[in-house]
């Protein structure tokens, strides 16, 4: 990987670091990757020392490998886009996306392993944000750290939009959920809805409902653990098959929850940049048969009001 910079005219020194770090916007664990597996040079001289002191008109270039140690996996991939800096995957239910310990070589991750393996490339692997296990649709992988950077130094960086299936029927039509988030005492896996929790914000609208649940699009301003699944949860409508949470099983073998589209300024070209995955089976044949509140749900089956 390869990346040039050039100070600004008329820039007052300052340290190489603190320029690569606000001006070049690299995160700390990517300079650091860069410092000490990599190559710097400052005007075509290779420099070592963080504190060296740039001024405008400086050319900096920072060169290292993408190589990875994640372990390839022989796994099909639903790819919806691929270009030399993003690699884009609708995914399916019962995979996570970064193995939890290194016996597991079945996530995601290892799967893209594999396939750049087959294609002979040499990428980084750096999924921008993750869906839970048996939440479906789009994960943005980027290519290289930097573009995982360029990414997800911001929340708003990216805009995603969920489709989900929630019991019972909302009171409103549509609305935002601002509650916060931590831990649930005396659990390693559940998530709660808490004074003393991370800041969270969820908009909803309901687009169709059916006899004893609601087909809602969710859009997503904070990303924490869980967020739709835990904020439906506290409104008492949780997600159908969302076991963990309290949802009905009887028509779900998994949290009725997938992500839709996504869409951001591409990081190398700044073009606006946008997919769609479609409603997989197991929720569309819950959903389509619903009565539609807004004529937005009939997109997701072909269909118009």
């Amino acid at each position: 990987m390869r990346l040039e910079w050039i100070v600004p005219d008329g820039a007052p020194p300052v340290m190489l670091r603190s320029f690569m770090r606000q001006s070049g916007r690299l995160s700390a664990s990517l300079w650091k990757r860069v410092k000490w597996n990599g190559r710097v040079t400052v005007n075509g001289e290779e420099v070592h020392n963080a504190r060296t002191p740039v001024s405008g008109g400086d050319r900096i270039v920072c060169e290292w490998e993408e190589a990875s140690d994640i372990v390839p996996a022989d796994i099909p991939l639903s790819i919806v886009y691929e270009d030399g800096a993003l690699l884009i995957v609708n995914k399916g239910p019962g995979m996570i996306i970064h193995p939890t310990h290194r016996d597991i070589h079945d996530s995601l991750v290892n799967a893209v392993a594999g396939y750049f393996r087959k294609r002979g490339e040499q990428a980084g692997i750096h999924p921008v944000y993750r869906l839970d296990r048996n939440t479906t649709g789009l994960v943005v992988v980027a290519k290289s750290a930097k573009v995982q950077w360029d990414l997800s130094r911001s929340h708003d960086q990216i805009t995603r939009h969920y489709l989900a299936i929630a019991s019972g029927h909302l009171a409103s039509a549509s609305g935002t959920i601002d509650a916060p988030i931590g831990r649930r005492p005396g659990s390693i896996v559940e998530w709660m809805v808490r004074e003393d929790g991370k800041p969270a914000r969820t908009d909803y609208e309901v687009l169709a409902q059916g006899e004893d649940c609601d087909f809602l699009r969710l859009r997503l301003h904070t990303g924490r653990t869980h967020q739709i699944r835990v904020h439906l949860a506290h409104l008492g409508h949780p997600l159908l098959g969302d076991d963990l949470y309290g949802g009905p099983c009887e028509r779900m073998s998994r949290q009725a929850l997938h992500a839709v589209d996504v869409a951001f300024r591409h990081p190398e070209t700044g073009e606006p940049v946008s997919w769609t995955a479609p409603l997989p089976e197991d929720m569309r044949r819950i959903a389509e048969p619903m009565e539609a509140v807004r004529p937005d749900f009939q997109q997701f089956f072909g269909r118009h009001s």
